[in-house]
């Protein structure tokens, strides 16, 4: 079987074409498409060990043995010194990642978006392997549930990547990505794996519905970053078999909405825990920890946030603060681990805010009846430095084609946001701008071309 494999940052999801030509998605999350990019541990070690245990080619497993003999030897103490059974679940994907998280946020490992990650610099060689085993673990439960679906194993796959995983160090960033990709897609089963630029993915998706010839911007709001691709589209395009003088420009950036979602909670969740109080002499409290705290995203800030250093620096700001009452909740919400919830609740008040001009933001999870309103101008103000990136990307992929689009064609789930739509049709004029399918453009188009090289 042959598969377009959107691994998202956000969300991931599982595409086929039929034999009648129709583009599906799998439900592979609960019988829908979108399945949460989570992953959680009882321990962090115990992920090596359910990778090891669910690979299924004997040659790459014991390759695979041979690379992670102390990771494998660390997760067996953990299950003889925490009494884990051999046959309790140790590691859940999707949503069960996200609930059991949200049950015990201060026990066992949490990643979300770990996309985000790749590609970053300066990572050391065990913490380039550590995500090649958080990649494949996930890849392991997607495949696993998507050939149950279909009844018969997958081989081929074409994965989406954006047009640059981080903004420094482009090229040896997207390499790192692309390698740490490709070898979680050959451990999780796949025998052939090719890649494709997100925005021109869903550029394909879109083409089909086009009945004249067009020049086409695509934009691509992804979880992590953000995609544009100028691409020639339309009856007399769409069946060439090699399109690259059809690609006349495209960029991206390491910026996404994550990131929306990042500036949201630091500037209207975080005041709620003393980000914008004051010092007992007048001055502001600093406010790195809580941008590292909210910062999900980035591997740094977060050890950062958890380093023992952080945990004195708070202990003397709350002897310094003029509010001790707001720092405490927010030693408490580092204690607990709950700064990815309350990003969470950022980005679901971000998905409210699409639809309705004021939303309450509730994390009464932190302390009883905690919360506070946000709208849709305090939105717009919070993202104005990501949201002026994004724009910035669609003027360079412009420039690279030389010319103006025909139309825009908008995709992504925060592609949704009526601020965005706004900024857009502020900074490019009167050009007509089209919604696409914000969750499923990707991987859909990812299943055209795979269906196209493969078949």
């Amino acid at each position: 079987m042959i598969t377009g494999f959107d691994y998202g940052t956000s969300n991931c999801a599982m595409g086929v074409v039929r034999s009648e030509g129709n583009v599906e998605l799998l439900p592979i999350e609960q019988g829908k498409a979108f399945m949460p990019s989570t992953l959680y541990a009882l321990d962090r070690d115990l992920i090596c060990e359910q990778v090891g245990l669910k690979i299924g080619d004997a040659n790459i497993k014991q390759e695979y043995i041979a690379l992670r003999s102390g990771p494998l030897a660390r997760a067996q103490r953990v299950r003889r010194e925490e009494g884990f059974d051999s046959q309790e679940q140790s590691l859940f994907v999707g949503q069960a990642a996200f609930d059991q998280y949200l049950a015990w946020p201060s026990e066992g490992y949490f990643v979300k978006s770990p996309k985000s990650f790749l590609g970053a610099s300066g990572l050391r060689p065990e913490f380039i392997a550590f995500f090649e085993d958080i990649v494949t673990a996930m890849m392991q439960g997607i495949k696993q549930r998507s050939e149950a679906l279909l009844g018969e194993p997958i081989n081929h796959t074409v994965i989406g990547r954006p047009v640059n995983f981080q903004g420094l160090h482009a090229e040896k960033s997207n390499k790192q990505a692309i390698d740490i990709l490709t070898i979680a897609a050959k451990r999780a089963g796949f025998k052939s794996v090719e890649f494709l630029f997100e925005p021109i993915a869903a550029g394909l998706n879109f083409e089909e519905r086009l009945t004249t010839d067009k020049t086409v911007l695509v934009v691509d709001v992804g979880g992590g970053t953000t995609d544009c691709a100028m691409v020639r589209m339309g009856p007399n395009h769409k069946h060439k078999e090699l399109r690259q003088d059809d690609f006349i420009g495209h960029s991206g950036e390491r910026i996404g909405g994550n990131d929306l979602d990042i500036q949201l909670a630091g500037k209207n969740l975080m005041p709620l825990f003393g980000m914008q109080s004051t010092l007992k002499n007048g001055l502001h409290v600093p406010t790195k920890a809580y941008w590292d705290a909210v910062s999900t995203n980035d591997v740094g800030a977060q050890t950062t946030f958890n380093h023992q250093q952080t945990g004195f620096h708070l202990d003397q700001l709350l002897r310094d603060c003029s509010e001790p009452e707001l720092i405490k909740r927010f030693i408490n919400l580092r204690n607990e681990k709950q700064n990815h919830h309350v990003v969470r609740s950022a980005e679901q008040a971000k998905i409210a805010l699409s639809k309705t001009e004021l939303t309450h933001v509730d994390i009464s999870y932190i302390e009883n009846n905690l919360g506070c309103d946000v709208s849709q101008d305090q939105f717009a103000k919070a993202i104005e430095r990501p949201l002026e990136k994004m724009l910035n990307l669609m003027e360079e992929a412009i420039a690279q084609a030389g010319g103006l689009p025909d139309l825009i064609y908008v995709t992504g789930g925060s592609a949704q946001s009526p601020v965005l739509r706004k900024a857009i049709e502020q900074k490019l004029g009167s050009i007509e701008v089209v919604d696409g399918d914000h969750f499923g453009s990707v991987a859909a188009g990812l299943s055209v071309w795979a269906k196209r090289i493969f078949s």
